[in-house]
């Protein structure tokens, strides 16, 4: 758990965040978004001390992290960043490797835990581990600067624009890889965006800033029916409002309690169990399919969407 309370940062006579307090749960993925300068940037650098607070403190699990000195302090929280900061003399492994270095694991441990990430990210330790930085794609490099995050099995990630020089494809799949993340290992991660997608995509829950201060820190369905401030409607978009509240919900919740006894008639799209309503209805418009069968992991059908059925969540939301 992370608690946040009246945190501030002042440089001279401007204030850059002013008074923030919230709470991360464990576990949890909180995405903090606003426009540029708005201190979103600078709010995540406090938690790991890069920017020290003029006031206010931050407790890790109950920890003031005042009171450790800072280099120990982020050796135990991932960081990454946008353009991935990889050490481009090292090989892949061997960036994977840096924090559990430093932190003394023998070699046969750090081997173990470099191949398990790379598998976790798709990168084949057989293809990858001895690559340098400038062999790889943008989006290799990325996954790379997210093992190295998690290599020393933090409790706390920390990211920064991680994916927004990503091409749309490939943050999709970056994307889905940290949401895997936190699935495996239980991570607590903050992730600082400009994007609403993607916070809405990755936020157990989001904080909307301007100006140095929180304006509402919710669910993310809750910034969109209930917003507590004129900008944070601007922000989350009034014409969108329906399809983002589609793309908040999974085919498999609607579909294994609104399916008919019988399949529909008519040629099915198939759709993942995983999928957003918002995809689905998307699939379904593009396919003039009746229905779109959700199916598991192993293709066994777990239901029937029709555009009706999506609609009327869409008016329930």
């Amino acid at each position: 758990m992370i608690e946040i309370e009246r945190l501030t940062k002042a440089y001279g006579g401007t204030t850059v965040v002013d008074e923030v307090s919230f709470t991360v749960e464990r576990g949890s993925i909180t995405v903090v978004v606003g426009t540029s300068g708005s201190g979103k940037s600078t709010l995540l650098r406090m938690i790991n001390r890069l920017v020290e607070p003029s006031a206010g403190r931050v407790r890790i699990d109950g920890r003031d992290t005042a009171k450790e000195p800072a280099h120990l302090l982020r050796r135990r929280i991932g960081y990454v960043i946008q353009g991935n900061g990889l050490f481009p003399h090292r090989t892949v492994a061997q960036n994977v490797a840096t924090v559990p270095r430093l932190l003394g694991w023998d070699e046969t441990r750090i081997a173990v835990r470099v191949r398990e990430l790379l598998e976790l990210l798709q990168l084949d330790p057989r293809d990858y581990a001895d690559k340098f930085p400038h062999q790889l794609s943008g989006g290799q490099q990325q996954r790379v600067g997210v093992a190295r995050a998690l290599a020393a099995e933090p409790a706390v990630v920390l990211m920064d624009e991680p994916f927004g020089a990503l091409d749309p494809i490939i943050r999709a799949k970056a994307q889905q890889d940290l949401l895997e993340v936190r699935r495996r290992y239980g991570t607590t991660v903050v992730v600082v965006t400009h994007d609403m997608d993607e916070a809405f995509r990755l936020g157990d829950r989001v904080a909307v800033m301007s100006r140095g201060r929180v304006l509402q820190y919710d669910r993310p369905a809750a910034l969109l029916t209930r917003p507590a401030d004129p900008f944070v409607t601007q922000l989350t978009g009034v014409a969108d409002r329906a399809l983002r509240l589609l793309s908040l919900r999974r085919a498999a919740e609607v579909a294994t309690a609104s399916s008919p006894s019988d399949p529909p008639i008519g040629n099915t799209a198939r759709v993942r169990e995983d999928a957003s309503l918002r995809d689905v209805l998307s699939e379904l418009l593009w396919s003039g399919s009746p229905a779109a069968a959700v199916v598991d992991a192993e293709g066994r059908t777990l239901g029937w969407l029709t555009v009706a059925a999506i609609l009327a969540q869409a008016r329930a939301s």
